[in-house]
């Protein structure tokens, strides 16, 4: 039986986390967030403080899994539950430049695939719908202003102590986007096929009605 396999792409801060796990509860698929998966390698090889040259050598120790736990996607790294630890801006820039690397790459690829094979999944990061699914069934690229995508982590830091400033999230942002396009390796970029949903001016449950409505009409 055909699995049916739904790619969400964009810039970092465009929500597409929390936007496809909620599109994939209301369709019933399974969640995959690669970005979490690249950022427990970054968390991984920093706490190893590794070199760059010995990144190709040191990630093939890196045992990444995605468990759900009572319904919700937790990240490990071995036996270790990671999945608070990688959310700092420190590893989402060293996911950023990690990403990048060929080795980290392939290292992540095969089990995105075999999951998608396996599955109805909805699958969001930077080269799903380029890369890692290009004959997905509908992709989505999910993107936002510089601004807006500030303002939201500002928001949502804001609540959690030693909150940045939101010039210091702005500056972060616009930095990753740049990092992220001008990479060797599968840049960020919208697949020619993709449809583009900006959410800037959209809530979250306008955003999901949006995609929800797009998937549905494709399938």
């Amino acid at each position: 039986m055909k699995t049916v396999n739904i790619a969400i792409d964009g810039p970092a801060g465009a929500g597409k986390s929390t936007i496809a796990k909620k599109v994939s509860a209301e369709l019933g698929y399974i969640y995959v967030d690669t970005g979490a998966m690249y950022r427990a390698v970054a968390l991984y090889l920093t706490e190893k403080g590794t070199a760059e040259e010995d990144i190709p050598a040191e990630v093939k120790g890196a045992d990444v899994s995605l468990k759900f736990v009572d319904g919700v996607q937790r990240v490990y790294l071995g036996d270790r539950d990671v999945s608070e630890l990688i959310r700092t801006p420190e590893i989402s820039m060293a996911a950023s430049k990690t990403s990048a690397v060929p080795a980290v790459r392939a290292r992540l690829f095969d089990l995105q695939q075999k999951l998608a094979k396996e599955n109805n999944v909805i699958m969001d990061g930077r080269d799903i719908g380029t890369v890692v699914l290009p004959h997905a069934d509908v992709k989505i690229f999910l993107t936002a202003s510089a601004e807006e995508r500030a303002s939201r982590r500002y928001k949502e830091l804001s609540e959690k102590p030693g909150c940045p400033a939101y010039q210091e999230i702005l500056d972060d942002i616009i930095k990753r986007d740049y990092q992220d396009m001008h990479r060797e390796t599968a840049p960020l970029k919208q697949a020619e096929d993709a449809v583009l949903v900006d959410s800037t001016k959209l809530s979250l449950d306008e955003v999901v009605a949006e995609i929800t409505r797009i998937i549905r009409e494709r399938i």
